[in-house]
């Protein structure tokens, strides 16, 4: 016989439930498919880091520099050049994951002079049209390569493509 708890509450019966949530979750629990994305069409990773790893739908993209992928070097010097680069390496990134832009939920700018925030703001704001993700935007001590600008992301795979397979360009862990 279960013992009353009080107000109507008996033991069995919840201990039950919460037995049966637990074993509901853990039977439709998967594995969680990781992956890296590497491309020849954005910077090589300047670290031990990937370019971006996703996990379960949603990619988390490195920081990007505004390094020209073909030189390694900073492909301009002032703000706005370095963000159009910035983007196009994500853009890039994205592209070898099979997603876009248009995926992309949240960023993080990152910029050595928040007087330039204005400038970087109007050529970031050109790359998202239909989307507006959520973002941070801080100003550091210090960049890498002594860079204006460096933007990570975090895009969610569509719905209709959560069950695609993955592009050529992902490493599966």
């Amino acid at each position: 016989m279960a013992k009353n708890l009080g107000r109507g509450w008996r033991l069995a019966p919840l201990v039950t439930g919460a037995l049966c949530a637990f074993l509901l979750s853990a039977c439709n629990r998967q594995a969680a498919t990781r992956y890296t994305v590497v491309t020849n069409d954005a910077p090589a990773a300047i670290g031990p880091y990937s370019q971006a790893v996703g996990a379960n739908g949603v990619l988390y993209v490195s920081g990007q520099l505004a390094l020209d992928p073909k030189t390694g070097q900073l492909a301009a010097q002032d703000i706005r050049g370095q963000t159009q680069q910035v983007m196009r390496n994500l853009r890039a990134i994205l592209g070898a994951a099979g997603m876009s832009l248009d995926d992309v939920v949240q960023t993080q700018v990152y910029l050595a002079d928040l007087n330039e925030f204005q400038a970087m703001n109007e050529t970031y704001s050109s790359y998202f049209t239909a989307f507006l993700p959520a973002r941070s935007t801080v100003q550091v001590a210090r960049l890498p390569r002594d860079a204006r600008v460096v933007i990570a992301l975090t895009a969610v795979r569509a719905a209709a493509q959560a069950n695609h397979p993955l592009p050529d360009q992902v490493n599966k862990k």
